[in-house]
């Protein structure tokens, strides 16, 4: 599934920061781990914390796409693969009562047009403020790898320092 395509997560290094009591040389340290021996021992405090706000349910790919399939029958919404994980966990947690379960869209289904094609039979389209995405030039600056001038050219391109100095 296009949905849990991402090795090692930026929010999951978040969430154990937070969870650490924002701890952070912890955190450099079990990510060093990771880096090295592809795994970490988590903190009592950081186990605690995961213990308690998580719970894991299991998507195939056939469950992805009956979930996209009733979400737009039921809704006409048509959600993308990573969602559908979501909704699909939703569903296996019969703990949570129904009047309490929450599922925010994660991405658009845009995002996998080939994966939609073949789920829905349509390809997405492009949400309307990103439709000129492919058509647009390219535009980019070549900098020298010298760490004060990326410092100098993001604090003289950085809207809030245009949007302050106005």
């Amino acid at each position: 599934s296009p949905s849990m395509d991402i090795g090692i997560s930026s929010n999951f290094e978040r969430y154990l920061f937070e969870a650490s009591g924002r701890d952070a040389a912890l955190i450099r340290a079990q990510m060093a781990s990771l880096a090295q021996s592809k795994r970490f021992e988590l903190s009592p405090k950081q186990e605690n914390a995961l213990t308690g706000a998580f719970s894991a349910a299991a998507a195939s790919e056939t469950d992805i796409t009956d979930a996209i399939g009733h979400c737009r029958a039921c809704n006409g919404y048509t959600a993308d693969p990573h969602t559908a994980c979501g909704l699909v966990a939703m569903a296996a947690m019969e703990t949570i009562p129904r009047h309490a379960r929450v599922v925010l869209a994660t991405a658009s289904p845009a995002k996998f047009p080939d994966a939609m094609e073949q789920i829905t039979g349509e390809r997405p389209a492009l949400p309307p403020r990103l439709s000129r995405l492919m058509t647009d030039p390219e535009r980019f600056d070549v900098l020298p790898n010298d760490l004060a001038a990326v410092q100098k050219y993001v604090a003289a391109h950085a809207r809030s320092q245009k949007e302050g100095a106005a």
